[in-house]
């Protein structure tokens, strides 16, 4: 099911989304339509809208069988500072989960064909980061990530056959995940950058739903550019457009 909600920031509409659906913040997913920003005549607007499905039960009444977590679950929990965050002189499974996820991942990119060394990249709680070191890195990670994503959905989907629906798999290889990002932040300041010069609008290559969000908050604070979010589906198309100063 899919829900819209308004705020002055990305914060309020956000709270006003899980409050009036009575669901934890963790429990929905979040995509940024449109932003707006303040000016002397006009408050800030931010649209949202909200995805909730099975998993978007209140934690009291959640069933207790394993659901697969979706793309834009994962990537979403990359947000934070949580990518590239390294546990140094750990990189060994230290329990029986980490174990089976590292034999998982080894096992499933060598019947690929393109095999590789597998490690703990970081810990968090709730959140592993499994890191591949292999020479057939370009392979795995395909196509603006595209197969890197595959696998992580993978990867996310076992942990729950585990019994570890609650904990995020980050996976990354060749520090792909820290390289993207900032990839996007530069495309986005330079598109910015443009649209400025032409007055007019660049509309994005389709993106998932981290990627159009960090779009999204990347501009959010340049106040004669505006973003807003076109298209059906998972990956959608950020339009970059000139307002001019309010």
């Amino acid at each position: 099911m899919e829900f819209e909600f308004e705020g002055r920031t990305e914060k309020e509409a956000i709270d006003r989304a899980a409050g009036e659906l009575g669901l934890e913040k963790d429990d929905f997913d979040v995509e940024i339509l449109e932003t707006h920003k303040s000016g002397l005549f006009k408050k800030g607007l931010v649209r949202i809208r909200v995805h909730v499905g099975d998993f978007g039960t209140p934690s009291k009444s959640r069933p207790s069988s394993p659901r697969a977590k979706n793309d834009s679950d994962m990537e979403r929990d990359n947000i934070g500072n949580t990518i590239g965050k390294a546990v140094f002189g750990e990189p060994l499974p230290q329990n029986e989960f980490e174990e089976k996820m590292i034999e998982f991942t080894s096992g499933l990119i060598e019947r690929m064909g393109y095999p590789g060394k597998v490690s703990i990249l970081f810990r968090e709680k709730q959140k592993l980061g499994i890191k591949i070191d292999s020479s057939h890195s370009s392979i795995l990670i395909g196509k603006k990530g595209k197969n890197l994503d595959a696998l992580q959905l993978l990867l996310n989907i076992y942990a729950g056959r585990l019994g570890k629906e609650d904990v995020r798999v980050i996976l990354d290889t060749e520090n792909y995940r820290i390289r993207r990002e900032e990839s996007l932040v530069r495309l986005a300041y330079n598109v910015a950058e443009k649209v400025r010069e032409s007055r007019g609008s660049v509309l994005l290559e389709p993106m998932n739903p981290f990627d159009r969000w960090l779009i999204h908050t990347t501009l959010n604070d340049i106040g004669d550019v505006e973003t807003k979010s076109e298209g059906d589906g998972l990956y959608k198309q950020v339009r970059v457009f000139y307002r001019g100063l309010k």
